[in-house]
This record gives structure tokens, C-alpha cells and sequence, in this order.
């Protein structure tokens, strides 16, 4: 069965993004609009109850999580890594995730002998990923196609400011007041945040924190969207009147 014709046989449909509707929205007729509600992604509850701590103008530590695969532009992350070293910045990147492309990251990496400040560091528990967030400056995370990454949720749950691109239901999370959006597959853009990221005054990147854990907290809550969803289904059963 088609995706349209799955939409018209459903009572109703959930998309995590006012994107991701939008693209629903595409292969159906108008009429059947209405039957597709937005009920987006929550958080686990430990990122949500962690208690942030201070983001530290000391700490020169960028964070990306992420898959070692073609969309989320980590070989444009590590070309950018290697302009800012080259232009005299001071900071380290670890990058948290498996995947196919890692025997590819690692030549790229010792290709432009980045080995001293590009860590990747392999899949790791979700505490584990907490706490390097935790200790982090600013989250990155460059992708080329995405829906809507939970591990942006998380970063900023944890007062973290982010780097990323400006696609699919991202902007529906990321502005300027909780971070740096920029365009897929620049990498010019990219070094330029990243180089903000790493220059932000403790006033500039407190405000981002909090803004952005406000947001989460906010659109991303697991129990407070799960309630919706439950809505959502029981107004579903309800009977139409017809005449």
C-alpha cells in the first residue's frame, strides 16, 4: 500500500514536525489535511531532570553525536576543524557514534593531522553521552538531510548551545537565541559559528542555554507529549455525525 493511501485509510496521522506534515500534506488531497496532527519527539526524563551546569568559558570542548554516515557531514566538521587549528583557535572535538564511514573518518583525521584535537570516541551509554555534553561548550552537529534529531533536544536540555544546519523540522527548535543555524553543506558557514561557538562571551552562551533548555522543556517533554498523543487517538474513536 502507498504512503497516500495509507494516509486516507488512517484515522488519523502523527508527524513529529511541522515539516514532516508538511511533506504528508504532499501526497494527499486536501481534504484529508486535517486528520495529520503534530506531536513531536520527547526527551528521556534523565536529560530533562539533569540539572544544567554552567556552561564554562574555559572549556574549549566541542561535542558532536552522531552516526558515522554520509548525512550527518562529519567530513565537512573535520575540514572545518582543520581551518579553525589553521586560523590559531584552541579546541577539541569529540565526535560520539559508530558507523560505516568511521575507517573513512579516521584517514581524514590523520590526513589533516588533526589527531591531537578530533577525538572519535565510539558509541557510549546515554549517561555517558550526558555527561560529555555536560562539559562541553557547544554541541555540533552538521547534517545534510535529517528529520528532527533528538540529540538536539538533548543538548539543549542540558543548557547547551548548538551548531547545526537549517533543514527539515531543525528551525522548528534552533534560532539564533539558542544557537547557530546555518546552511547544509557549507562549510564556510560552519567554521564561522563554530568559531563564535568557541568565542561567545560566558553572558552569550548562559543565554543560549537557557533559552534553548526553555524550548526543550517546553515542545520536547516525553510525558506532556505523550498525553497528546492519547488525545489525539481518543479523538480519533470518537463517532462522526453525518446527516
Amino acid at each position: 500500500m502507498s504512503l497516500a493511501a495509507k494516509i486516507e485509510a488512517a484515522a488519523f496521522v502523527v508527524a513529529i514536525s511541522s515539516y514532516g506534515r508538511s511533506q504528508l500534506m504532499r501526497w494527499i488531497p486536501p481534504f484529508h489535511w486535517q486528520k495529520i496532527v503534530v506531536v513531536r519527539c520527547g526527551v528521556d526524563a534523565s536529560f530533562l531532570k539533569a540539572k544544567p551546569t554552567p556552561v564554562s568559558t574555559k572549556s574549549t570542548d566541542l561535542v558532536c553525536v552522531a552516526r558515522l554516515s554520509v548525512q550527518k557531514g562529519l567530513p565537512l566538521l573535520i575540514a572545518a576543524c582543520e581551518r579553525l587549528r589553521a586560523d590559531g583557535e584552541s579546541f577539541t572535538l569529540t565526535i560520539i557514534g559508530d558507523g560505516e564511514m568511521r575507517a573513512e573518518l579516521e584517514a581524514e583525521i590523520r590526513r589533516r593531522r588533526l589527531e591531537d584535537c578530533v577525538t572519535l570516541a565510539g558509541a557510549r551509554s546515554s549517561a555517558d553521552v550526558r555527561e560529555q555534553l555536560q562539559s562541553a561548550r557547544a554541541f555540533v552537529l552538521p547534517s545534510f538531510a535529517e528529520g528532527l534529531p533528538v540529540v538536539l533536544m538533548e543538548a539543549l536540555a542540558l543548557g547547551r548551545p548548538v551548531v547545526t544546519t537549517a533543514i527539515a523540522g531543525i528551525p522548528e527548535l534552533v534560532d539564533d537565541t539558542c544557537g547557530w543555524l546555518i546552511p547544509a553543506g557549507s562549510e564556510d558557514a560552519l567554521v564561522e559559528a563554530m568559531r563564535a561557538a568557541l568565542n561567545a562571551s560566558a553572558e552569550e552562551l548562559s543565554a543560549k542555554g537557557v533559552a534553548g533548555r526553555d524550548r526543550v522543556l517546553e515542545l520536547h517533554d516525553s510525558q506532556a507529549n505523550a498525553r497528546l498523543l492519547m488525545g489525539a487517538m481518543e479523538q480519533s474513536l470518537k463517532p462522526t455525525c453525518t446527516q
